[in-house]
């Protein structure tokens, strides 16, 4: 499946990043990845069943060429064939990702920046629609 990217966005503390999309019927996970070219900030991936987890998301940054401490959240709202809603906004400390259940995960802004320019999409999902506002 083709990755979706968008380059030289302004994603700014303070601003909401909206996410739609539908996981395909038979998913195994998605990933969604914020942050500049080559380090992402937040790397937000809903597994269905992989890499050993089943209905778990998994956050984690990419930082100078390695992973950084995995950080697992609660809820799982996600529903193969089912549309999905994301809103994620942040400042210099953290990320917030508001889920479709009204669940919210943490996740720290590890390289402190307050304003990313790139966005990756990949996985077993179809985006419907991205917004900043």
């Amino acid at each position: 499946m083709a990755a979706v990217i968008v380059q030289n966005m302004s994603f700014k503390a303070g601003q909401t990043l909206t996410i739609t999309g539908v996981p395909n019927t038979d998913a195994t996970n998605f990933a969604i990845n914020i942050g500049h070219e080559q380090d992402i900030a937040l790397h937000l991936n809903p597994r269905f069943d992989a890499h050993g987890d089943q209905n778990t998301i998994v956050c984690n940054s990419y930082q100078g060429g390695c992973w950084c401490d995995e950080i697992r959240g609660g809820n799982f709202p996600f529903q193969p064939g089912q549309e999905f809603k994301m809103m994620i906004t942040f400042n210099a400390e953290e990320f917030q990702v508001t889920l479709s259940d009204g669940s919210v995960i943490n996740f720290p802004n590890r390289p402190r920046d307050t304003k990313y320019r790139h966005f990756k999409f990949e996985g077993d999902a179809r985006i419907n629609g991205i917004e900043i506002k």
